[in-house]
């Protein structure tokens, strides 16, 4: 798979999972954002009003350290090819 294809694969990831309306469970949300946030090299800090998700997402983070950008691409778009396949 090319750089371009990943990307765009990824991107109708993404899509899906914004255009989901129903709660996704908390690990794979979590994994969605640890994923997300590497894939897109976005190292700002969790935003979260409640101290106790910003505290999930950072150990999200922490357990996604050592994947690359592509890499965390390819494991989101995984990720929510799994999730729907079963929901579907």
């Amino acid at each position: 798979m090319t750089d371009k294809d990943l990307d765009i694969e990824f991107q109708n990831a993404v899509n899906r999972v914004n255009a989901h309306t129903e709660p996704f469970p908390a690990d794979t949300l979590l994994k969605l954002y640890a994923y997300y946030k590497k894939a897109t090299n976005d190292y700002g800090r969790p935003k979260s009003k409640k101290p106790i998700i910003n505290a999930f997402k950072t150990n999200a983070l922490f357990q996604a350290k050592n994947i690359s950008e592509d890499e965390a691409k390819r494991m989101y778009i995984e990720l929510v090819n799994s999730y729907f396949l079963y929901r579907e």
